[in-house]
């Protein structure tokens, strides 16, 4: 596998606290990796660090080989990044067809075929022409993932991915994630949801006041005391 995202001593001050604190970390092609921790970590200040809304203290962020710390967003979207956030932001009078239109013609992709794929991949074929006000919470969601995916990234960011989905959603939102790892995309997720972790990661990263606290094998990490206590509260 290649190295295809990696962080140095990353830091993030806000007034005089270091609310991300000397991170190292990287992720292979091929990879889902989960990010995981409690409430008030840094894993969404760490998130907004890797995708430019907010530019580092000291450290550096590395993408594809080059130094991402003076690059803006948008730019990091056109070399490859892709990012779903948490809350579903699709657009209520547009139809999931139009909107994943929209995404392949930013990726100067338009052919049916390609639009047809996404539409199967994301289980959205019968909602086609069904506004995206009509849409239920977990088909929103996967609207937004398709249209994530629609832009051909190299790595795609996903924030809360099954955040208010129901058990079967979340359950068939970690078997489509897996899917796209199987076709080749290298996937992050910020995620609490332990179940929907231990169904789609093989890695993870714990996050814990800024640092990061463990990284590796899922089982192994799951499995540890420490781990435990800081991201449940309690002892195993």
């Amino acid at each position: 596998m290649t190295r295809l995202l990696e962080t140095r001593a990353l830091t993030k001050r806000f007034g005089g606290a270091n609310v991300i604190n000397g991170i190292d970390f990287q992720i292979d092609t091929g990879e889902i990796r989960c990010v995981i921790g409690p409430n008030g970590a840094g894993k969404s200040t760490f998130f907004k660090l890797i995708t430019g809304e907010h530019t580092p203290s000291d450290g550096s962020i590395h993408f594809l080989g080059r130094d991402m710390n003076r690059v803006l967003p948008h730019e990091r979207i056109r070399m490859g990044m892709s990012i779903k956030f948490q809350i579903p932001g699709v657009f209520a009078d547009l139809t999931v067809r139009q909107h994943l239109q929209l995404g392949l013609y930013r990726a100067k992709d338009v052919s049916s075929t390609s639009l047809d794929e996404l539409l199967h991949r994301f289980m959205l074929e019968q909602e086609a022409s069904v506004l995206a006000c009509n849409l239920s919470h977990g088909k929103k969601q996967w609207l937004e993932i398709a249209m994530a995916v629609s832009l051909g990234p190299k790595l795609l960011f996903l924030d809360e991915p099954v955040a208010g989905m129901s058990v079967e959603e979340t359950h068939a939102t970690g078997e489509l994630i897996k899917r796209l790892r199987d076709a080749g995309l290298t996937i992050m997720v910020v995620e609490h949801d332990m179940t929907f972790v231990k169904q789609i990661a093989s890695r993870v990263s714990v996050l814990h006041g800024g640092r990061l606290f463990a990284d590796g094998p899922l089982d192994e990490i799951l499995g540890r005391d420490d781990v435990a206590e800081i991201y449940l509260g309690r002892k195993k």
